[in-house]
């Protein structure tokens, strides 16, 4: 009965995942990093302020825009002590970049030092193309 209920839920898992799309070569595709060690989660939320259906990556017409990435991560030791547990931030972070060009992949990386978080869209020769210009954190 356990190995059922194991196996039960391991489709169910499985299941909710979806296959990444095709890429269009006629649109840039942007993927997404989390270098630092308190990162848990980086997703797109918003491109051009409209909300996305998939949040594990953008893909964009050529041109000028407005990505929206929420971006969570754990801060050790907060609170004042180094004995308290991690402290969780939910950020939301934008970047503008007027120049995306079809048929190139981007890389946006997010880290935080310490509770400030910031993100980095770095083209394919992972030159740095564009910084977060706006942070907006709830938690």
């Amino acid at each position: 009965m356990r190995r059922l209920l194991l196996l039960l839920a391991a489709s169910v898992v499985a299941g909710c995942q979806s296959p990444m799309p095709a890429i269009n070569p006629q649109m840039a595709w942007v993927d997404f990093a989390t270098p630092s060690p308190g990162g848990k989660l980086l997703m797109a939320e918003r491109l051009d302020k409209q909300r996305l259906r998939d949040g594990r990556f953008f893909q964009v017409a050529p041109g000028s825009h407005e990505l929206l990435v929420r971006f969570d991560f754990e801060v050790f030791g907060g609170g004042g002590s180094l004995m308290t547990g991690p402290v969780e931030r939910l950020c939301y972070l934008t970047i503008n970049y007027d120049h995306f060009e079809a048929g190139q992949r981007y890389l946006l990386e997010a880290r935080n030092l310490a509770f400030t978080p910031s993100a980095r869209l770095y083209n394919a020769k992972r030159e740095i193309v564009a910084e977060d210009r706006e942070v907006n954190c709830l938690m």
